[in-house]
């Protein structure tokens, strides 16, 4: 009978609305209670950690990510993906499903549950295609596809383009309560386009993405959800406008949520001015004006939840010209410090509101038995030192790559040990 008992952290579990000093108790992979060492039905706890000055939370859970296997292990694999996952916090990530071949078949998903049951590090749940090879022209296998254990749908990086089979996909969908997470980008108005189109694209002669771009396709899918009753959810908002559209659709009760990602709320296209590729991502980084919508969304809950987008790529590949570097960066490792940094210690978010957007909404919209510290839950905890100063350095990160723009920066606040089910994952240091 493995007994874990965390002692004396600030405990903070939005899901019950707890937020004070306290210990901690679980057994046998499951949460028993929350309360003073003297109340709790402890016995001899067979490890007891000292959270003095810590931030204990429910297991942060990363609804997007990459792990590029299968296909494209150079970059990342699920082994070293779910490593840098554990090292950033996170207890449990959502695969998504742009692999080669694309997770669209029963057998795909049971990979992927297969090579993380053998790495053995955080628990991965997978987001299926919405289309049968992300081509957008027939609709996946859906209810074979959940029946498998998938949690979501989502064609990442290629927008379901044909309005029918988008409305399809609601309709399916809602049969099984499952959200699709959507990419949103009309293409005509991005091909070619490597950073926000705006003043700096201009003097820097470099191809643009306009936010009608994004904007247009998230008016398409609130229309398409609202027809169908069918649950979206934008990924990587990155858009003033894009946030007062969601805002809208809230506010008439539509059925989507967002999340949005730290860099959109961190970085501006300023940034490209060095034309480094690492700075190159999609959506791009865009205006001052947008960071500042980002982070009003979080802070009023238009936008739901913070998710990294982790895209990992080998060295050489972001080595090339900026007009040929692929798009995406790393996330996972930062995505706390950046989050403590720019938000919490900016006054712009309390700390219970970033363990909702880090924890108990991804958890809520995935419909996972995560996000929260209640009786009888599974034991997926995080500790984080809110105080902690360090050195971003990519050289040293989990991930097999290390394409990283805030290498070199020095954040505050990190995950300091991981726990899932009971078990230590992961300790700094």
């Amino acid at each position: 009978m493995a007994t874990l008992l965390i002692r004396g952290g600030r405990v903070i579990d939005p899901s019950q609305g707890v937020d004070r000093i306290d210990d901690v108790l679980v057994r046998d992979g499951q949460v028993v209670a929350i309360g003073h060492s003297g109340a709790l039905p402890i016995g001899k706890a067979d490890e007891t950690i000292d959270a003095d000055g810590l931030v204990v939370t429910p297991g942060l859970i990363d609804m997007h990510v990459h792990l590029r296997e299968p296909g494209r292990e150079e970059d990342e694999t699920i082994e070293t993906g779910t490593r840098a996952a554990l090292a950033g916090g996170f207890t449990s990530v959502a695969c998504i499903p742009n692999t080669e071949p694309p997770i669209d078949t029963q057998a795909a998903v049971e990979f992927i549950h297969q090579k993380a049951a053998r790495a053995d590090t955080c628990n991965v749940f997978v987001v299926a295609c919405v289309s049968r090879n992300r081509e957008g022209k027939e609709l996946a296998e859906i209810g074979q596809l959940v029946e498998a254990g998938a949690v979501a749908f989502s064609d990442d990086g290629a927008p379901v383009y044909d309005a029918e089979l988008m409305r399809r996909a609601f309709e399916y969908c809602r049969m099984f309560d499952k959200p699709i997470l959507a990419h949103e980008e009309v293409l005509e108005l991005s091909r070619g386009g490597v950073m926000h189109e705006g003043l700096v694209s201009l003097v820097l002669g470099l191809g643009g993405m306009p936010a009608a771009a994004e904007e247009v396709m998230i008016g398409r899918d609130i229309a398409l959800s609202d027809m169908t009753g069918g649950r979206l959810h934008a990924m990587h908002v990155s858009t003033a406008g894009g946030v007062d559209l969601i805002r809208a659709a809230k506010k008439r009760g539509a059925r989507v949520t967002a999340e949005a990602c730290p860099h959109h709320f961190t970085l501006t296209d300023e940034s490209l001015r060095g034309f480094d590729s690492n700075f190159k991502m999609s959506p791009p980084l865009r205006t001052a004006a947008d960071v500042e919508a980002i982070i009003e969304g979080l802070v009023d809950g238009t936008i739901d939840c913070i998710a990294t987008d982790h895209a990992p790529h080998a060295r050489e590949k972001k080595m090339l010209e900026l007009d040929r570097a692929p798009f995406g960066i790393l996330g996972l490792e930062t995505a706390v410090g950046l989050s403590v940094t720019r938000l919490v210690n900016t006054g712009r978010l309390g700390w219970p509101r970033l363990v909702e957007a880090l924890s108990m909404l991804p958890a809520k919209i995935l419909g996972l038995n995560r996000g929260t510290l209640r009786p009888g839950a599974v034991a997926d905890i995080t500790l984080i030192d809110p105080n902690l100063s360090w050195r971003v350095d990519a050289n040293s990160f989990h991930s097999k790559s290390i394409n990283s723009p805030f290498h070199g920066w020095t954040l505050q606040g990190r995950a300091v040990t991981t726990i899932v089910g009971v078990r230590v994952k992961y300790r700094l240091g």
